[in-house]
C-alpha cells in the first residue's frame, strides 16, 4: 500500500465483513506520507514498512509473507475490497482440491469509478477472467492464493521488478513450470477503486505489461492459449494494426478503404462475444463507445509485442529492472 486513500479505506472495511475472518490481516506500507499505514492499524491490522519508500509490490508482497504464519497466503491490492465469502471459499477450494497450488479471483462487475475508461477496463478484464479455462498459468497479485509453503518453495515474487508490473504473471509461469496446478475462480471476487485516465494507463498497459509480458513470452518461448493471449485474441491484435495502415493507404489507393471495412467487420464479429457481454452490464451504447478503446488496446498490445522481437533481433538487451535487487532465490531467506 502507497497512500492509499479512499480505495483503502473502502479495502480495510471489506476486511472487517469477511466471514470467517481471516486468521490475520498484514499490511505492508510502501513509504506513505498520508495516514494510510495509522488507518491500518486502527483496523486491527499487523503492518509492517519496506526497507526502502516506493520499493515496489515484489518486495512489499514478499515482505508481507515472511511475516505471515498461515498455511495459505492471500495478496489483496490496496485499491480493492474483497467480497466477504472470500477466505471461506478459498479455504474450501484449496481443501477439496489439495492438487491445487494456487487460486486466481476475478474483478466483479461493480467497479466503482465511474468514467467510461475505468469502467471499460475493469469490466472488460473481469469478462476475461471469467471466460477463462479453469486451468490457469498466470498468478494474480491483486486477488491471489497461493500455498505457503509453495510459495516459499519457488523463493516467491521476483523482486528484480522495482514497480508495479507483471511479478505476479512471472510467478505464475514458475509455478506452472515447476509441476504446480492453478485454478481460475470465478466466484473469487473482489470490487476494483481505481480510476483509469488515458495517459495512466496507457502506460501501464504498454510499458509496466504489455512489453515485460512480451519479454517474458519470448524468453519462455511458448505462448498459452488463455487469457488475453489466446489464438483469438492475436488475430484480433494482427487485425488491428492493419487499421491505420489501411486507412492511410486508402489516401493513394481507394480499394484500401473497402479492405479497412472488411477488417473492421470482422473485429467486431471476433469482438461480438465481450461487447454483448458488456452491453449485457451497461448496455448497448455503452458497448458502443468502448469499440475505439478495445480496438486500440488490441493494437498497442501487438505494437509492444512487435517492439520486443524486433529489439530481440537486434541484440539488444533488454535493460536491468532494478540494479542490486536481491535474486528471485533469496526473496524469502
Amino acid at each position: 500500500m502507497y497512500n492509499g486513500g479512499t480505495a483503502f479505506e473502502l479495502c480495510l472495511q471489506s476486511l472487517q465483513l469477511l466471514d470467517p475472518p481471516p486468521f490475520e490481516v498484514i499490511v505492508v506500507d510502501d513509504g506513505s506520507t498520508d495516514a494510510s499505514a495509522e488507518q491500518a492499524r486502527r483496523a486491527g491490522a499487523q503492518v509492517l514498512t519496506t526497507p526502502h519508500p516506493r520499493s515496489g509490490p515484489a518486495i512489499a508482497r514478499n515482505l508481507g509473507a515472511r511475516a505471515a504464519t498461515g498455511e495459505v497466503l492471500f495478496f489483496l491490492d490496496a485499491d480493492c475490497s474483497i467480497h466477504a465469502n472470500a477466505v471461506g471459499l478459498a479455504g474450501q477450494l484449496l481443501a477439496e482440491n489439495p492438487d491445487v497450488a494456487a487460486l486466481v479471483g476475478s474483478y466483479d462487475d461493480r467497479p466503482t469509478a465511474p468514467n467510461l475508461l475505468s469502467q471499460y477496463k475493469n469490466l472488460a478484464h473481469h469478462a476475461v477472467h471469467q471466460a477463462a479455462p479453469s486451468e490457469g498459468f498466470t498468478f494474480w497479485g491483486a486477488c491471489g492464493v497461493i500455498r505457503r509453503d509453495v510459495f516459499v518453495q519457488l523463493g516467491g515474487f521476483d523482486e528484480t521488478y522495482g514497480r508495479p508490473c507483471i511479478e505476479d504473471i512471472e510467478l505464475g509461469y514458475r509455478l506452472v513450470e515447476s509441476g504446480f496446478r492453478i485454478r481460475m475462480c470465478r466466484d473469487l471476487l473482489i470490487t476494483h477503486h481505481k480510476t483509469w485516465r488515458p495517459l495512466g494507463l496507457f502506460k501501464t498497459e504498454v510499458f509496466d505489461r504489455a512489453i515485460p509480458w512480451s519479454e517474458l513470452i519470448l524468453s519462455r518461448r511458448r505462448m498459452e492459449n488463455a487469457l488475453n493471449i489466446n489464438r483469438a485474441a492475436r488475430l484480433r491484435v494482427a487485425l488491428s494494426g492493419l487499421i491505420p495502415v489501411l486507412a492511410l493507404a486508402g489516401f493513394g489507393w481507394h480499394p484500401a478503404w473497402w479492405l479497412l471495412g472488411v477488417v473492421a467487420v470482422v473485429l467486431l464479429v471476433l469482438d461480438w462475444p465481450i461487447l454483448t457481454y458488456l452491453a449485457g452490464l451497461r448496455g448497448g451504447w455503452f458497448a458502443v463507445r468502448v469499440i475505439p478503446w478495445h480496438w486500440f488496446s488490441h493494437f498497442y498490445s501487438g505494437l509492444a509485442f512487435a517492439f520486443v522481437v524486433f529489439r530481440k533481433r537486434l541484440g539488444t538487451k533488454t535493460p536491468e529492472r532494478l540494479p542490486g535487487a536481491a535474486s528471485v532465490s533469496e526473496t524469502l531467506r
